[in-house]
C-alpha cells in the first residue's frame, strides 16, 4: 500500500529545485546557512518534504528563515508576497466552521495546517517574517490565537500596511477572499 504522504521521484526533484532556487535568490533570509546542509537535512526527513510540497502547492513559497540553535532544525516559513492563494477564504478553526449556520467556507486554517503537517505562525513569528521583507501588503493572514481570545469567540490576524505590521481581531467564524494563513515547518 502506497503512503500518500510521500513524493514521487519527479515531485521530489521538482520540489528540491524550487527550494534551492528560492534559497539562492533570497540569501538575506538565511545569511549564515548553507544549502548543502539544508538539503542533507531534507533528504533525511521525507515526511517533511511532503509538508513542504503541500506548502508549495497551495502557494506558500516556503523558504528557510533560520536555524533553531537548540534542536538543530531549519525553520521554514511561507514567504509568498501575499497570503497563500490556495489557503484563503477560510475561517479560523473547526469550531468556528461548525458554528456557521449558512455560507460556510470550505475549510479552516487550523485543520488545513494540521493536514499539511505545519503550524500557523504566531504573532511574534509573523513580525519576524516581516523583518525579512514586505509581506501581506494586499492580503492578511490568520495567526495562532491565544486561548483566552479564542474562548471568547475571537481570533487574530495580521497584515502589513503603511510600512507597519498590524494585528487585528475578528470573529473566528469570519472569512474573506483575501485572508489565509502562513505556516511554519521545522526540519
Amino acid at each position: 500500500m502506497e503512503n500518500k504522504k510521500e513524493l514521487t521521484s519527479g515531485q521530489h526533484e521538482e520540489l528540491m529545485k524550487a527550494l534551492k532556487d528560492r534559497f539562492e535568490k533570497n540569501i538575506n533570509r538565511h545569511k549564515d546557512i548553507e544549502w548543502a546542509n539544508v538539503q542533507t537535512k531534507l533528504e533525511a526527513h521525507p515526511e517533511k518534504l511532503w509538508s513542504l510540497s503541500e506548502m508549495e502547492k497551495t502557494g506558500g513559497e516556503p523558504d528557510v528563515v533560520g536555524l533553531d540553535k537548540n534542536s538543530g532544525e531549519y525553520i521554514f516559513y511561507d514567504c509568498s508576497p501575499e497570503s497563500p492563494k490556495g489557503r484563503r477564504s477560510i475561517c479560523y478553526d473547526r469550531e468556528a466552521l461548525e458554528s456557521r449556520k449558512e455560507y460556510k467556507p470550505e475549510n479552516n486554517a487550523l485543520d488545513m495546517a494540521a493536514n499539511m503537517g505545519i503550524e500557523l505562525l504566531t504573532e511574534e513569528q509573523y513580525r519576524e517574517l516581516q523583518k525579512l521583507g514586505n509581506f501581506d501588503m494586499k492580503t492578511s493572514s490568520w495567526v495562532k490565537t491565544p486561548s483566552e481570545i479564542r474562548k471568547l469567540g475571537g481570533a487574530i490576524f495580521c497584515d502589513r500596511r503603511y510600512d507597519h505590521v498590524f494585528v487585528y481581531h475578528n470573529g473566528a467564524e469570519s472569512y474573506y477572499g483575501v485572508r489565509g494563513f502562513r505556516g511554519e515547518l521545522k526540519v
